[in-house]
């Protein structure tokens, strides 16, 4: 395994600072019954509402939050509209990575100027509370990056959106903020893309895994994590590697037909806690050996945390130079085997549980070949 770190390289001016993730966007066949479901099973509350009651006429969008998490739930009101397609050909996904900016006009300039390919010119949009301008770019797949500036805006979400209440509010999760975005992509393209954050969107490679180090005995894959200049977004890139079966990566590729996002993982401050919830809601989550957790303490040395509680919840832990993790993921939450949670808790350490990786891919491969698709 190769590893770099953010101090390996020359430091650089940051041309496209980021102030964090804005929202994701996701294309769903029914968004009511979706924001129903990340109500109910991840604790999600209501915050915003954009369709034909608000004059909107070609969609409907549910807007939730959760700590400073914020979910777009969108769908199309009619067939022939162009997230009808998309929806037919990935099914429910993630559309828009959304970015919270300074300036959204500068940060189409900066991106556009060294090659990206505009999605959205940049644009301003007012109401009554003020002003939001945005802008965008594509991204792998029919994935893209919108800019969103919001320091003159005091509404509740953006221009065209009323705030929503329903009388159905479950109690929150303990979910705090989007500690990274994990992108799928098609064979020997993940440099394609590690170039494009570096050079189109000034972020670092800092952690590089390959198909030695993300391996089982039937299938593989390579990893490379990119972090933008104050590390407040990460977007690891995968791609398939050579193995005697079917990698989860191309297990994605084929049923989300094409490149896009493989998961989220949400930052919580009690995993054990918010684990609990979530499963006591539904939830589903991967699972692992118990010979797993008799080897635990010896691999990562003591941690604060009992680990009965964590062997009987399926949690998984790592430890790097600066602290150490605790992590667990979700089974698919659509039909298609594509878009997956990962609940983290991070005690100090800024790495991704490579200690983990043989044991969480195993997990998935038992899923895969229940689904016969190992």
């Amino acid at each position: 395994m190769e590893t770099l770190t953010l101090d390996t390289k020359p430091k650089t001016t940051d041309f496209l600072p980021l102030n964090g993730t804005d929202y994701i966007e996701f294309y769903v066949g029914n968004a009511k019954q979706a924001a129903h479901y990340y109500k109910t099973a991840f604790g999600f509350q209501d915050l915003a509402y954009a369709g034909p009651e608000t004059g909107v006429r070609d969609r409907a969008s549910y807007v939730l939050q959760q700590g400073k998490i914020r979910l777009v739930l969108t769908t199309p009101l009619h067939s022939d509209h162009p997230i009808s397609e998309h929806i037919k050909k990935h099914g429910d996904g993630v559309k828009v990575l959304a970015l919270w900016v300074d300036d959204a006009y500068d940060a189409f300039k900066q991106t556009t100027s060294r090659g990206a390919e505009p999605f959205q010119e940049p644009q301003t949009i007012t109401d009554e509370n003020g002003e939001v301008r945005t802008s965008g770019i594509k991204l792998y797949g029919e994935t893209v990056h919108l800019f969103i500036e919001r320091k003159n805006y005091n509404g509740p979400f953006l221009p065209g959106y009323k705030a929503m209440q329903t009388a159905y509010q479950p109690p929150v999760a303990g979910l705090l903020y989007v500690d990274h975005c994990v992108g799928n992509v098609g064979w020997h393209k993940m440099d394609k893309w590690v170039n494009f954050y570096e050079d189109i969107m000034g972020f670092r490679n800092i952690l590089t895994f390959d198909d030695k180090m993300i391996s089982t005995e039937y299938s593989a894959l390579m990893s490379k994590v990119m972090s933008n200049g104050n590390g407040y977004v990460k977007f690891p890139i995968n791609e398939p590697a050579e193995g005697k079966k079917k990698s989860q990566i191309e297990e994605y590729l084929e049923f989300y037909e094409g490149e896009g996002v493989q998961h989220m993982a949400l930052a919580t401050d009690n995993i054990v806690k918010t684990v609990t919830d979530l499963q006591s809601r539904g939830v589903e989550f991967l699972t692992v050996p118990t010979s797993y957790y008799r080897e635990l303490t010896a691999r990562v040395g003591h941690i604060d945390e009992d680990l009965g509680p964590l062997e009987k919840l399926g949690i998984l832990v790592d430890r790097d130079d600066e602290g150490y993790l605790l992590q667990i993921f979700t089974k698919p939450v659509e039909d298609r085997p594509t878009l997956f949670f990962e609940i983290i808790q991070r005690k100090g350490a800024k790495s991704f549980g490579a200690g983990n990786f043989k044991a969480l891919f195993e997990a998935i491969e038992r899923e895969q070949e229940l689904r016969g698709n190992l």
